[in-house]
């Protein structure tokens, strides 16, 4: 019988000991892709002048950091043939234009040179809806008893729109995002949701929204999906699954990721009540 006992705790020991083990997964690394972050927004009211663009690549799944892309040539083009130029501030992979002259249905053409390859991408510049209303309910959600926040515009008369709605919580890391299109609602009075059922009184939640093409609708409606709607935010390095509208002419196998959209937005600060 002791000797059964005996068997028995070594077993247990062996066995807890394999559950502690540390087991490296050899997960299979891609080579780098570019990402271009190149979301231009000109909110209503303003010029419009100062734009951003981000470059930088994909990483390994361990890693804590995203590598930015230095020393790249970033132009748009207008149809008339104005060029901006981008021009990188140090070394951070962000490039700053201080002239873009933004202009709704205009046809812009962004071209990205890094190490050696070109790529481009050809976009047209939207118009949003101005926002006429935030409403605060307090009898929202499923349960109804959320607190939830409709922002209120009126869609354009016999105009097919798309829109994207982007609302952030300051102190909080979690944004949501999604993407509208007025088949449902044309000329008509309509609204966004704050779709956040963790509101509380004092959070300020900030809107945007955003007037987009097609073409992103498409795209922003397959990242939010994958993303879940929240989180970080879409606009984040996007998996590799994802394809936007950037070309790589020099080497079309080495597609980067990200979008070039061009959006009027308008915007509102709310704080609950």
């Amino acid at each position: 019988m002791k000797k059964i006992h005996l068997f028995l705790s070594l077993f247990t020991l062996l066995f807890l000991y394999s559950c502690e083990e540390v087991i490296d997964v050899d997960l299979t690394t891609a080579d780098p892709k570019l990402v271009v972050e190149a979301t231009i927004k000109w909110k209503k009211g303003t010029t419009g002048k100062e734009q951003r663009i981000k470059l930088s690549t994909t990483t390994s799944y361990y890693s804590t950091e995203i590598p930015v892309v230095s020393g790249a040539t970033i132009t748009v083009k207008n149809s008339t043939n104005t060029t901006f130029n981008f021009t990188e501030v140090g070394t951070t992979g962000e490039y700053v234009c201080y002239n873009f002259i933004p202009k709704i249905e205009e046809v812009y053409t962004l071209t990205v040179i890094s190490k050696g390859e070109t790529y481009t991408a050809t976009e047209t510049l939207k118009s949003v809806a101005p926002i006429t209303e935030v409403e605060q309910k307090n009898d929202g959600g499923i349960t109804g008893k959320d607190i939830q926040i409709k922002t209120y515009f009126t869609d354009p008369v016999l105009e097919t729109n798309y829109y994207l709605y982007q609302y952030s919580y300051t102190g909080k890391i979690k944004q949501t995002f999604y993407a509208d299109e007025d088949s449902y609602f044309q000329g008509n009075r309509f609204f966004s949701l704050s779709q956040n059922d963790e509101l509380e009184i004092g959070d300020e939640v900030s809107i945007v929204h955003y007037g987009i093409s097609k073409t992103y609708y498409n795209y922003m409606n397959i990242l939010i999906g994958i993303a879940g709607g929240g989180g970080g935010g879409p606009f984040q390095a996007p998996p590799a699954t994802v394809r936007g509208n950037i070309i790589n002419v020099t080497d079309k196998d080495n597609y980067a990721l990200g979008f070039f959209s061009l959006s009027e937005i308008d915007t509102r600060t709310y704080i609950i009540e």
